[in-house]
C-alpha cells in the first residue's frame, strides 16, 4: 500500500507563537489558516493548529521506555538516518530545549533507531526518529 500523509488537528492556546515555531524553527511551510487555525506542511504531512483555551487542554503524563520518559501523547515523524541528523542539528543550533535529546535507542538490537523529544510552545510533545534498517520499523 503506497502511504499516504496524514492528517492531524492538535490544540495550542498560543497561536502565533506556534506558528512561529512550526514555521520558522521546524521550517513547516504554511498554508491556510484563520484567526483560529493555521495549516502546515509537515514533513509531507498536513498538520493543524486549532486554537483551544489553556484551561481545556489536559495534564502531561509519560511512560518509560528505554529507560527515559516519554511524553504521552506526542506525535512525529520518522526521517531518514541522515536527515534526522542534520536535523537534530539544525534544532541544536535553534536552542531547542529537549526534553529527551537526541541518542541512539535499543542500541545494537532489532529496532535501533536515533530518537528525540521536545515541546512546541503550548506543551504538544513531538518525536523524530530514524531507523538504522528501515525494514524493521514494525519488527518485533
Amino acid at each position: 500500500m503506497k502511504v499516504q500523509p496524514f492528517h492531524l488537528a492538535i490544540p495550542v492556546y498560543d497561536l502565533e507563537a506556534c506558528r512561529k515555531f512550526y514555521g520558522d524553527i521546524l521550517g513547516c511551510g504554511e498554508g491556510r489558516s484563520s484567526d483560529h487555525w493555521v495549516d502546515f506542511n509537515f514533513f509531507g504531512h498536513q498538520l493543524v493548529i486549532h486554537y483551544k483555551p489553556k484551561e481545556e487542554i489536559a495534564s502531561e503524563h509519560s511512560n518509560p521506555v528505554d529507560g527515559k520518559s516519554v511524553p504521552v501523547p506526542h506525535f512525529g515523524v520518522v526521517l531518514e538516518w541522515n536527515v534526522f541528523e542534520q536535523f537534530s542539528s539544525l534544532l541544536e543550533s535553534k536552542n531547542i530545549d529537549f526534553i529527551i535529546a537526541p541518542y541512539i535507542r535499543f542500541e545494537g538490537e532489532v529496532g535501533e533507531q536515533t530518537t528525540m523529544f521536545f515541546k512546541d510552545p503550548c506543551g504538544n510533545a513531538l518525536e523524530f526518529k530514524a531507523f538504522r534498517n528501515k525494514d524493521q520499523i514494525f519488527a518485533t
